[in-house]
């Protein structure tokens, strides 16, 4: 009892920090450019903080790395660069339409990419399974949680228009439709974070893979699944921060690093990255506790989407957006939240019986992870 305790509170302190990553980002100055916060971000989640904080939690964490095979690194390497575009994306769609929109549409598509892909990737024969048919129920369900966020997201910008002040009439109306396009990018790009770490776990493409590698080293419990993590993540440094370098580059925006506000921006985009990162390290602790990945990541999910929204509300997004927008986003963070319940099932119909004289080794093989 004491063990389920403080598993479910560490996924709860993690559902909070990935729910809310994105939210000191409204406090920080209108007019600093996008890439100034988004830049120093990414170089911190991706690169610094795994990096540095790696080899303190993972020692001999780059001797791992020499001992895995060419398609061992570079296949979670190249899914992690997908989901360094989908947390490049996640970063402008919170710009263009909130927190509570981009994070309602972002677990959706995030859930379906990373639900589907490992399976018709590894297994595909699975699909005709029990397990695979509740799966699919699972994805169509997203897709309606999807469609309702997005219904809430039109009626929002439709509200706001037609209440805006006279000042504003006069402008030209910002079309919502980038915004949620960008969101659904963000989430499907996210989603290959579980398709890297399918990668990263023993498979038939790989040869001897990162985490047998890591277990072999004697490296087991909460930590085993860490050197995929990092390696995934600094996949993601080479679309999410070179984006943020071409951007700086195009528009001339290095400068403004030397602005008093830019320090705020960077300690804010620190407090972003701790929030990410963490978010990570707390499901890994949840999980060698609560031992079900399958049902700990459903609530995992389930808990950050509620948060995200949460944050969305608490600061305002929605105070102007009318209350059929309201009851629409709802509906659609309800959805998602019974999505999350169905494909959990089906992943757990997928788990084979453990056996009682090894139950971490079965337990851990079935790992895979998914970053908002």
């Amino acid at each position: 009892m004491f063990e389920f305790v403080v598993g479910f509170t560490l996924l709860l302190l993690g559902a909070i920090c990935a729910g809310s990553f994105g939210l000191p980002s409204k406090f920080v100055s209108k007019d600093l450019p996008w890439e100034t916060l988004w830049g120093p971000f990414f170089l911190f989640v991706t690169l610094l903080l795994p990096f540095v904080a790696g080899p303190i939690l993972v020692p001999g964490l780059f001797a791992t790395y020499t001992k895995v095979g060419f398609l061992g690194l570079l296949l979670p390497l190249m899914f992690g660069f997908l989901w360094g575009l989908g947390s490049m994306t996640l970063g402008l769609s919170f710009a263009f339409i909130g927190l509570s929109l981009a994070y309602g549409i972002n677990y959706g598509g995030m859930l379906i990419v990373g639900s589907l892909g490992p399976m018709l990737i590894h297994t595909p024969e699975k699909i005709q399974t029990l397990s695979g048919t509740v799966i699919l129920g699972g994805v169509a369900i997203c897709l309606v949680g999807i469609v309702f966020c997005g219904r809430a997201g039109v009626l929002k910008a439709a509200n706001e228009a037609d209440n805006a002040p006279p000042s504003e009439v006069e402008k030209p109306k910002k079309s919502i439709l980038p915004g949620l396009l960008l969101a659904l990018a963000s989430g499907v790009f996210c989603g290959c974070y579980n398709i890297a770490f399918s990668f990263a776990m023993p498979n038939g493409y790989v040869g001897e893979s990162i985490y047998q590698t890591t277990t072999a080293a004697g490296i087991i419990g909460w930590r085993d699944t860490l050197p995929a993590t990092f390696l995934i993540l600094f996949g993601g440094f080479f679309s999410s921060c070179l984006y943020c370098i071409m951007k700086l580059n195009q528009n001339k925006t290095w400068k403004r690093f030397l602005a008093p506000k830019a320090v705020a921006a960077l300690v804010i985009a620190f407090l972003m990255a701790v929030l990410h990162d963490a978010a990570l390290v707390f499901f890994g602790l949840a999980v060698s506790l609560l031992g079900n990945i399958s049902v700990s990541l459903a609530i995992f999910t389930a808990l950050a989407i509620i948060v995200g929204n949460f944050n969305g509300f608490l600061t305002g997004e929605w105070r102007n957006a009318g209350r059929t927008a309201v009851k629409w986003i709802g509906a659609g963070i309800i959805v998602l939240v019974i999505a999350v319940g169905i494909l959990a099932v089906g992943r757990g119909l997928d788990v084979p019986p453990q056996e009682p004289a090894a139950p971490t080794e079965t337990q851990e093989s079935e790992v895979s992870v998914t970053d908002a």
